[in-house]
C-alpha cells in the first residue's frame, strides 16, 4: 500500500469515527442524564440518584400514558397488517383496471397530504363521527394514514410469493383467506413482521394526532405528556423529560431487537419462483 492510500485510508476511518462519535453522543446523554441529581445538556458523569424517576411516579399521567401509547401502537398495528395484508393480497392476484396507477395514486397522496395539511378535514370528520377525545378514533386516522404504504411494501412480498403453492392448495379444497392464513402469510412473515414494527414507531412518535384529537389527559399517549415537562415559560425539566425518554425509548428498541432477531427487517421479499 502506497503512502498516499495509508493516508487516505486512515483519513477515512478518522472520519467514520468522528461521525459515530457525534452520532452516539445523544444516546450517551440519554442513558446517563436520567441518573443525574441535575442534568444539563451536555454529556458527562452524572451525579447518582434516582430522584428523576421518584419525580415519574409522582405524576399522575407519566405511566398511564406509556400504557396509552402501547394501546394506541398495537391497535394500529393490527388495523395496518390485518387489512394491508388482505389489500395487498387482493391486489396482487386480482387484475384490475388501473390497479397500479391507483396504488401509485394512494402512496403518493399519502405522503403529500399529511400533518397539519389534512388535519383540519380530518378533525371535522373525527367531529362528525363523534370520535373526537377517542383512542378508537387516532388508531383510525393513524392507520389509514400508514395503509398505503404498507399496501405498496406489502404487495411486493405477495408478488413474489409462487402462484403454484396457491394452485396445489386449491386443488385440495382450500378458500382464498385459507390460503391467505396458510400459504402466503407464513411466506411473507418477514414482510409482516416490517409493516408490524414499522408501523409501531411510527405511531409511537406521534404527536400531533393525539394532541389535537385527545382532551382528557389520563387519555392521553407518552408523546403528548411528554410535552407537558415544560414550565409556562418553555424551560425544560431535564431531570423528568431525561428519565420519562428513557423508559419512553426501551419498549420499541426491545421490539426491533427482538424482531430483527427472530424475522429480519425486508422491504422486499417473498421467495424465488
Amino acid at each position: 500500500m502506497s503512502p498516499r492510500e495509508l493516508v487516505g485510508r486512515v483519513g477515512f476511518y478518522v472520519l467514520i469515527a468522528v461521525i459515530t462519535a457525534f452520532m452516539a453522543l445523544p444516546v450517551l446523554w440519554l442513558l446517563l442524564a436520567p441518573f443525574d441529581r441535575t442534568p444539563t445538556l451536555t454529556t458527562s458523569l452524572p451525579e447518582w440518584t434516582w430522584q428523576n424517576f421518584a419525580g415519574l411516579l409522582d405524576n399522575p399521567y407519566a405511566l398511564a400514558s406509556l400504557g396509552n401509547s402501547v394501546l394506541l401502537a398495537l391497535g394500529s398495528m393490527v388495523v395496518v397488517t390485518v387489512l394491508g395484508a388482505l389489500a395487498a393480497y387482493a391486489l396482487s392476484r386480482v387484475r384490475i383496471p388501473g390497479r397500479d396507477g391507483l396504488l401509485y395514486a394512494l402512496l403518493l397522496l399519502s405522503s403529500i397530504v399529511t400533518g397539519t395539511a389534512a388535519m383540519v378535514p380530518i378533525f371535522l370528520l373525527m367531529f362528525e363521527l363523534n370520535l373526537i377525545d377517542s383512542q378508537l378514533g387516532v388508531v383510525l386516522v393513524l392507520s389509514g394514514g400508514l395503509l398505503p404504504a404498507a399496501i405498496f411494501i406489502l404487495k411486493d412480498f405477495m408478488d413474489a410469493t409462487p402462484r403454484s403453492y396457491e394452485e396445489s392448495a386449491r386443488v385440495f379444497g382450500a378458500g382464498p383467506l385459507q390460503i391467505l392464513r396458510d400459504i402466503v402469510l407464513p411466506v411473507v412473515r418477514p414482510g409482516i413482521a416490517t409493516i408490524a414494527v414499522w408501523t409501531v414507531v411510527n405511531v409511537w412518535g406521534n404527536f400531533l394526532t393525539p394532541f389535537i384529537l385527545l382532551r382528557s389527559p389520563d387519555k392521553s399517549p407518552a408523546a403528548v405528556v411528554l410535552y407537558t415537562f415544560y414550565t409556562e415559560g418553555g424551560q425544560a425539566d431535564l431531570g423528568l423529560i431525561s428519565a420519562f425518554s428513557l423508559l419512553y425509548s426501551i419498549p420499541v428498541v426491545a421490539m426491533y431487537v427482538f424482531v430483527n432477531r427472530r424475522y429480519g427487517f425486508r422491504f422486499h421479499g417473498g421467495i424465488k419462483r
